[in-house]
Protein backbone atom coordinates (compact mmCIF):
# COMPACT_ATOMS: atom_id res chain seq x y z
CA UNK A 1 0.00 0.00 0.00
CA UNK A 2 1.56 4.00 -0.86
CA UNK A 3 1.67 6.48 1.07
CA UNK A 4 -0.61 9.46 0.19
CA UNK A 5 1.20 12.65 1.29
CA UNK A 6 -1.42 14.97 3.06
CA UNK A 7 -1.41 18.32 1.99
CA UNK A 8 -1.69 19.81 5.15
CA UNK A 9 1.85 18.28 6.40
CA UNK A 10 3.48 18.65 3.77
CA UNK A 11 2.58 22.67 3.87
CA UNK A 12 3.39 22.86 7.60
CA UNK A 13 6.87 21.07 6.64
CA UNK A 14 7.95 23.52 4.19
CA UNK A 15 9.52 26.25 5.42
CA UNK A 16 8.36 29.05 3.08
CA UNK A 17 4.63 28.62 4.87
CA UNK A 18 6.37 28.51 8.38
CA UNK A 19 5.58 31.75 10.71
CA UNK A 20 8.39 34.09 10.41
CA UNK A 21 7.14 35.06 14.33
CA UNK A 22 9.11 33.62 17.08
CA UNK A 23 7.94 32.95 21.23
CA UNK A 24 9.47 36.32 21.78
CA UNK A 25 7.48 38.25 19.06
CA UNK A 26 4.24 37.03 20.82
CA UNK A 27 5.34 37.67 24.39
CA UNK A 28 5.89 40.94 22.96
CA UNK A 29 2.60 41.81 22.14
CA UNK A 30 1.01 40.60 25.75
CA UNK A 31 -0.30 43.17 28.05
CA UNK A 32 1.16 42.78 31.71
CA UNK A 33 -1.91 42.40 33.89
CA UNK A 34 -3.40 44.72 36.55
CA UNK A 35 -4.82 42.03 38.79
CA UNK A 36 -4.12 38.52 39.68
CA UNK A 37 -5.44 35.77 41.48
CA UNK A 38 -3.41 33.67 43.57
CA UNK A 39 -2.68 31.31 46.43
CA UNK A 40 -0.96 31.13 49.38
CA UNK A 41 -0.26 29.80 52.98
CA UNK A 42 -0.40 26.19 54.43
CA UNK A 43 -4.12 27.01 54.27
CA UNK A 44 -4.13 27.64 50.35
CA UNK A 45 -6.40 30.71 50.69
CA UNK A 46 -7.07 32.59 47.45
CA UNK A 47 -6.62 36.17 47.33
CA UNK A 48 -7.03 38.64 44.19
CA UNK A 49 -4.18 41.25 43.91
CA UNK A 50 -3.64 44.30 41.83
CA UNK A 51 -0.29 44.22 40.10
CA UNK A 52 1.51 47.40 38.72
CA UNK A 53 4.83 45.66 37.48
CA UNK A 54 5.77 45.60 34.02
CA UNK A 55 6.73 41.41 33.94
CA UNK A 56 4.14 39.52 32.40
CA UNK A 57 3.90 36.16 35.05
CA UNK A 58 2.17 33.39 33.91
CA UNK A 59 0.22 30.35 35.89
CA UNK A 60 2.16 29.16 38.36
CA UNK A 61 4.67 31.52 38.88
CA UNK A 62 5.54 32.11 42.39
CA UNK A 63 4.93 35.90 43.20
CA UNK A 64 6.28 38.48 46.02
CA UNK A 65 2.39 40.13 47.95
CA UNK A 66 2.19 42.28 50.57
CA UNK A 67 -1.08 40.07 52.03
CA UNK A 68 -3.34 40.26 54.56
CA UNK A 69 -1.17 38.39 57.14
CA UNK A 70 2.51 40.11 56.14
CA UNK A 71 4.80 39.66 52.99
CA UNK A 72 4.48 36.38 51.48
CA UNK A 73 5.55 34.03 48.35
CA UNK A 74 2.48 33.35 46.55
CA UNK A 75 2.16 31.30 43.43
CA UNK A 76 -0.23 32.87 40.53
CA UNK A 77 -3.40 31.17 40.00
CA UNK A 78 -4.58 33.37 36.79
CA UNK A 79 -5.62 36.64 35.52
CA UNK A 80 -8.52 38.76 36.52
CA UNK A 81 -8.46 41.09 33.24
CA UNK A 82 -9.05 40.99 29.46
CA UNK A 83 -5.20 40.17 28.98
CA UNK A 84 -6.04 38.14 25.58
CA UNK A 85 -2.69 36.99 25.70
CA UNK A 86 -3.68 34.67 28.78
CA UNK A 87 -5.90 31.71 27.19
CA UNK A 88 -6.59 31.37 31.43
CA UNK A 89 -7.46 34.70 32.04
CA UNK A 90 -11.06 35.12 33.72
CA UNK A 91 -13.57 37.57 34.17
CA UNK A 92 -13.99 38.97 37.81
CA UNK A 93 -18.06 38.35 37.52
CA UNK A 94 -16.67 34.40 36.87
CA UNK A 95 -14.60 34.57 39.90
CA UNK A 96 -17.39 35.79 41.98
CA UNK A 97 -19.58 33.30 40.92
CA UNK A 98 -17.31 30.34 41.91
CA UNK A 99 -16.70 32.02 45.37
CA UNK A 100 -20.52 31.87 45.46
CA UNK A 101 -21.03 28.40 44.74
CA UNK A 102 -18.25 26.88 46.32
CA UNK A 103 -19.11 28.05 49.80
CA UNK A 104 -19.96 31.84 49.77
CA UNK A 105 -18.94 33.71 52.76
CA UNK A 106 -17.14 30.39 54.09
CA UNK A 107 -14.90 30.30 51.12
CA UNK A 108 -10.97 31.85 52.04
CA UNK A 109 -10.75 34.62 49.78
CA UNK A 110 -9.04 37.87 50.37
CA UNK A 111 -8.37 41.39 48.77
CA UNK A 112 -6.60 43.48 51.25
CA UNK A 113 -2.83 43.23 49.73
CA UNK A 114 -1.02 43.70 46.21
CA UNK A 115 1.67 41.65 45.05
CA UNK A 116 4.89 43.45 44.36
CA UNK A 117 6.30 41.50 42.36
CA UNK A 118 7.69 38.43 40.53
CA UNK A 119 9.81 36.04 42.74
CA UNK A 120 13.41 35.79 41.98
CA UNK A 121 15.58 32.93 42.22
CA UNK A 122 17.25 33.91 45.30
CA UNK A 123 13.62 34.90 46.74
CA UNK A 124 12.78 31.00 46.42
CA UNK A 125 16.03 29.84 47.44
CA UNK A 126 15.27 32.21 51.12
CA UNK A 127 12.17 30.65 50.99
CA UNK A 128 12.89 27.13 50.88
CA UNK A 129 15.56 28.25 53.99
CA UNK A 130 12.91 30.04 55.83
CA UNK A 131 10.86 26.42 55.42
CA UNK A 132 13.20 24.66 56.56
CA UNK A 133 14.25 26.67 59.65
CA UNK A 134 10.43 26.49 60.50
CA UNK A 135 10.76 22.76 60.78
CA UNK A 136 13.40 22.48 63.18
CA UNK A 137 10.96 24.65 65.61
CA UNK A 138 8.72 21.94 65.07
CA UNK A 139 9.52 20.11 67.89
CA UNK A 140 10.51 22.62 70.60
CA UNK A 141 6.73 24.16 69.46
CA UNK A 142 5.71 20.64 70.45
CA UNK A 143 7.72 19.86 73.65
CA UNK A 144 6.34 23.65 74.59
CA UNK A 145 2.69 23.02 73.88
CA UNK A 146 2.58 19.70 75.67
CA UNK A 147 4.15 20.86 78.64
CA UNK A 148 1.75 23.82 79.13
CA UNK A 149 -1.13 20.98 80.68
CA UNK A 150 -3.82 23.04 78.27
CA UNK A 151 -4.52 19.69 76.53
CA UNK A 152 -3.10 21.64 73.07
CA UNK A 153 -1.94 18.95 70.26
CA UNK A 154 0.68 19.94 67.82
CA UNK A 155 -0.21 19.98 64.28
CA UNK A 156 2.06 22.20 62.11
CA UNK A 157 4.04 25.74 62.27
CA UNK A 158 3.60 28.08 59.16
CA UNK A 159 6.69 31.15 58.80
CA UNK A 160 5.81 34.55 56.39
CA UNK A 161 8.62 35.49 53.86
CA UNK A 162 8.98 38.34 55.51
CA UNK A 163 9.22 36.79 59.27
CA UNK A 164 6.48 38.96 60.59
CA UNK A 165 5.01 36.13 62.76
CA UNK A 166 5.22 32.26 62.81
CA UNK A 167 1.58 30.67 62.62
CA UNK A 168 1.76 27.29 65.39
CA UNK A 169 -1.63 25.21 64.49
CA UNK A 170 -3.08 23.17 67.30
CA UNK A 171 -5.61 20.97 67.59
CA UNK A 172 -8.33 21.04 70.73
CA UNK A 173 -11.64 19.93 71.27
CA UNK A 174 -12.24 23.47 73.83
CA UNK A 175 -11.36 27.04 73.53
CA UNK A 176 -8.14 27.72 75.71
CA UNK A 177 -7.07 30.97 77.47
CA UNK A 178 -3.34 30.85 76.01
CA UNK A 179 -1.92 34.30 77.01
CA UNK A 180 0.31 33.04 78.71
CA UNK A 181 1.78 30.44 76.87
CA UNK A 182 2.02 33.13 73.91
CA UNK A 183 4.40 34.97 76.33
CA UNK A 184 6.70 31.57 76.45
CA UNK A 185 6.72 31.10 72.84
CA UNK A 186 7.37 34.42 71.98
CA UNK A 187 10.61 34.54 74.14
CA UNK A 188 11.35 31.28 72.96
CA UNK A 189 11.14 31.88 69.26
CA UNK A 190 12.08 36.08 69.58
CA UNK A 191 8.80 36.25 66.84
CA UNK A 192 5.27 37.50 66.67
CA UNK A 193 3.41 33.79 67.09
CA UNK A 194 -0.46 33.66 66.32
CA UNK A 195 -1.58 30.51 67.45
CA UNK A 196 -4.53 29.04 65.28
CA UNK A 197 -7.18 26.69 66.48
CA UNK A 198 -7.71 24.05 64.00
CA UNK A 199 -10.54 20.59 63.75
CA UNK A 200 -9.78 17.34 62.74
CA UNK A 201 -10.04 17.37 59.21
CA UNK A 202 -7.65 21.17 58.82
CA UNK A 203 -5.22 18.70 60.47
CA UNK A 204 -5.84 16.45 57.88
CA UNK A 205 -5.39 19.48 55.38
CA UNK A 206 -2.22 20.97 57.06
CA UNK A 207 -0.48 17.44 57.12
CA UNK A 208 -1.96 14.68 55.70
CA UNK A 209 -0.92 13.29 51.57
CA UNK A 210 -2.54 10.60 50.05
CA UNK A 211 -6.09 9.07 50.65
CA UNK A 212 -7.15 5.92 49.92
CA UNK A 213 -8.26 6.71 46.30
CA UNK A 214 -4.26 7.21 45.27
CA UNK A 215 -4.99 11.31 44.61
CA UNK A 216 -4.01 13.74 47.10
CA UNK A 217 -6.49 14.59 49.96
CA UNK A 218 -8.86 16.85 48.69
CA UNK A 219 -9.19 19.15 51.17
CA UNK A 220 -5.25 19.43 50.70
CA UNK A 221 -5.38 19.73 47.43
CA UNK A 222 -8.42 21.90 46.16
CA UNK A 223 -11.34 22.05 48.61
CA UNK A 224 -11.67 25.23 50.56
CA UNK A 225 -14.85 24.85 52.83
CA UNK A 226 -15.41 21.48 54.47
CA UNK A 227 -18.92 21.06 54.48
CA UNK A 228 -20.76 18.69 57.19
CA UNK A 229 -21.44 14.78 55.79
CA UNK A 230 -23.72 12.84 57.16
CA UNK A 231 -23.85 8.74 57.40
CA UNK A 232 -27.08 9.48 55.30
CA UNK A 233 -25.15 10.16 52.23
CA UNK A 234 -23.43 6.98 52.02
CA UNK A 235 -26.80 5.12 52.88
CA UNK A 236 -28.33 6.76 49.79
CA UNK A 237 -25.31 5.94 47.74
CA UNK A 238 -24.90 1.61 48.91
CA UNK A 239 -21.46 2.45 49.89
CA UNK A 240 -19.86 0.52 53.01
CA UNK A 241 -21.07 1.07 55.96
CA UNK A 242 -18.01 0.27 57.75
CA UNK A 243 -16.52 3.44 59.24
CA UNK A 244 -12.71 2.45 58.52
CA UNK A 245 -13.58 2.13 54.60
CA UNK A 246 -15.51 5.27 54.17
CA UNK A 247 -13.58 7.16 56.73
CA UNK A 248 -10.68 9.93 55.83
CA UNK A 249 -7.26 10.74 56.84
CA UNK A 250 -9.03 12.86 59.19
CA UNK A 251 -11.44 9.89 61.07
CA UNK A 252 -14.17 11.63 59.71
CA UNK A 253 -16.43 10.28 56.65
CA UNK A 254 -14.69 10.96 53.68
CA UNK A 255 -15.52 14.51 51.74
CA UNK A 256 -16.21 12.66 48.08
CA UNK A 257 -18.91 11.46 49.48
CA UNK A 258 -21.08 14.68 49.07
CA UNK A 259 -19.81 14.87 45.12
CA UNK A 260 -22.37 13.08 43.90
CA UNK A 261 -25.22 12.91 46.87
CA UNK A 262 -27.01 15.94 45.00
CA UNK A 263 -26.65 13.37 41.44
CA UNK A 264 -28.17 10.70 43.63
CA UNK A 265 -30.71 12.45 45.34
CA UNK A 266 -32.39 13.66 42.13
CA UNK A 267 -32.08 9.74 40.81
CA UNK A 268 -33.70 7.94 43.79
CA UNK A 269 -36.82 10.22 43.75
CA UNK A 270 -37.62 8.22 40.52
CA UNK A 271 -37.45 4.87 41.76
CA UNK A 272 -39.50 2.41 43.29
CA UNK A 273 -39.41 1.50 47.38
CA UNK A 274 -38.06 -2.27 48.02
CA UNK A 275 -41.03 -4.24 48.73
CA UNK A 276 -42.96 -2.16 46.92
CA UNK A 277 -45.43 -4.14 44.07
CA UNK A 278 -44.73 -3.07 40.43
CA UNK A 279 -46.50 -3.83 37.45
CA UNK A 280 -43.25 -4.75 34.94
CA UNK A 281 -44.24 -5.80 31.14
CA UNK A 282 -43.60 -9.55 32.64
CA UNK A 283 -46.33 -9.20 34.78
CA UNK A 284 -46.53 -8.12 38.64
CA UNK A 285 -43.91 -8.44 41.29
CA UNK A 286 -41.76 -7.21 44.43
CA UNK A 287 -39.08 -4.87 44.17
CA UNK A 288 -36.00 -6.40 45.89
CA UNK A 289 -33.55 -3.86 44.95
CA UNK A 290 -33.15 -0.32 43.30
CA UNK A 291 -29.94 0.74 41.72
CA UNK A 292 -29.91 4.57 41.51
CA UNK A 293 -27.17 5.10 39.27
CA UNK A 294 -28.11 2.85 36.21
CA UNK A 295 -31.82 3.59 37.16
CA UNK A 296 -32.70 -0.28 36.75
CA UNK A 297 -35.31 -2.21 39.22
CA UNK A 298 -34.68 -5.55 40.18
CA UNK A 299 -38.25 -7.28 40.50
CA UNK A 300 -39.10 -10.59 41.63
CA UNK A 301 -41.70 -12.10 39.75
CA UNK A 302 -44.99 -13.08 41.34
CA UNK A 303 -45.71 -15.88 38.63
CA UNK A 304 -42.35 -17.66 38.54
CA UNK A 305 -40.33 -16.13 41.06
CA UNK A 306 -37.34 -15.43 39.15
CA UNK A 307 -35.41 -12.10 39.34
CA UNK A 308 -35.25 -9.35 36.69
CA UNK A 309 -33.90 -6.23 36.18
CA UNK A 310 -35.68 -3.59 34.63
CA UNK A 311 -35.47 0.24 33.79
CA UNK A 312 -37.28 2.34 35.67
CA UNK A 313 -38.83 3.87 32.82
CA UNK A 314 -40.54 0.20 32.54
CA UNK A 315 -41.87 -0.40 35.74
CA UNK A 316 -45.59 1.30 37.79
CA UNK A 317 -45.68 0.96 41.36
CA UNK A 318 -49.41 -0.51 42.34
CA UNK A 319 -51.22 -1.51 45.23
CA UNK A 320 -50.38 -4.80 47.16
CA UNK A 321 -53.20 -7.14 47.09
CA UNK A 322 -54.28 -6.52 50.61
CA UNK A 323 -54.08 -2.63 50.10
CA UNK A 324 -57.09 -0.74 51.40
CA UNK A 325 -56.87 1.12 48.31
CA UNK A 326 -58.22 -1.72 45.97
CA UNK A 327 -61.42 -1.79 47.44
CA UNK A 328 -61.98 1.63 47.02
Amino acid sequence: MSIQPLPIFERDADANFRTLETDADRYAKLKAPTSIVVRGGRMKWIAEYPYDGGAKPGCGTKLIAKTHRGTELVEMLTTVCSNSGCSKSVSRQEVLEYIENSGGRDYPFHQEGRVIRVATAEDVAQWNAIQSEAAALGPAAKEILHSSGLGMKFVAVEPLFGGESLTIFYLSEERIDFRELLKVLAARFTTRIELRQVGARDEARLVADYEKCGQHCCCKNFLKVLKPISMKSAKLQKATLDPMKISGRCGRLMCCLRYEDETYETLSKRMPKAKSRVETPDGFGTVIEARILVQLVLVRLESNNHEFAYPVEDIKVVPKPDDPKISE
